[in-house]
């Protein structure tokens, strides 16, 4: 290996190291704030999303990724949806949004992610038959309680350049509890300007090599965009689901033609 080559390789691995410290870091954090205000014992809900949003910024920030609201997205109660395009959505949506995530039950049982999950009061739902029908009662049940909740009606991750189709089943959850659906779309964009192709996270890629990406990849913002929300009162779920494909496909074209081929500041 010459020098040069040699050279690089630590320089990257210093970059990963520091990255991964930063997000370790962030984590005991986020462990500590949530003992601090009681949540492993009863997730206070109503506090509990301006933690979660500090929490998810500093965890973007770890990994080198900037979060940017292009316009002001509202804090009010509804059931949320975003295009998919990384896992890194996650804290990208969760420093934006007040709603709370879902889970399958299961991932409340990991160590140290489980315990975060709920902590951040996550939303666990319980699959029996895989009937997606009784999964949008039960957020339809939490959204009745006045806590709101995100989810990705693509159902899989994109390369981030267009909407796929949306899966409408859980929007009934919406109906049912009577609340809008407020969609939003998001970008992961190079410093100069470009779509990033380190961030998404689909296809072939595997976890490993979608992280590896990730730490190696440089001065990238997250520009979300919030839409105009859907009230669901009078609509039926395929309607809903009709209107909520048409907006996100023209809120993503809006949103990259706002930020694509500039610098990342709005």
């Amino acid at each position: 290996m010459s020098q040069s080559k040699s050279n690089f390789s630590i320089k990257k691995q210093l970059g990963r190291g520091k990255q991964i410290a930063g997000m370790t870091t962030t984590m005991v954090g986020g462990l500590r704030a949530a003992q601090r205000i009681g949540a492993f014992r009863e997730p206070p809900r109503e506090k509990l999303p301006r933690y979660i949003q500090a929490f998810c910024r500093k965890m973007a920030g770890s990994f080198g990724v900037k979060v940017v609201e292009v316009e002001p997205v509202p804090q009010h109660h509804g059931l949320w949806v975003s295009n998919h395009v990384s896992w890194m959505d996650i804290p990208v949506v969760g420093t934006v949004s007040p709603a709370f995530f879902l889970s399958k039950a299961e991932i409340g049982e990991w160590p140290v992610f489980g315990k975060l999950a709920h902590a951040a009061g996550t939303v666990f739902i319980q699959r029996g038959s895989g009937d997606a029908g009784s999964v949008a009662t039960q957020i339809a049940d939490f959204l009745k309680e006045g806590f709101s909740v995100i989810f990705f009606p693509e159902a899989t991750t994109t390369d981030g350049k267009k909407i796929k189709r949306i899966h409408g089943t859980l929007l009934q959850a919406a109906i049912d509890a009577k609340v809008p659906v407020q969609p939003m779309v998001l970008a992961y964009v190079n410093k100069d300007g470009t779509l990033s192709d380190a961030l998404p996270y689909y296809g072939k890629l595997t976890m490993k090599e979608s992280l590896k990406k990730v730490l190696d990849s440089k001065n990238i913002t997250a520009y979300v965009l919030p839409l105009e929300p859907i009230d669901p009162n009078g609509y039926s779920k395929s309607e809903i689901t009709d209107k909520l494909q048409e907006r996100m496909q023209e809120g993503l074209e809006a949103l990259h033609s706002r930020v694509l081929n500039r610098s990342p500041q709005i």
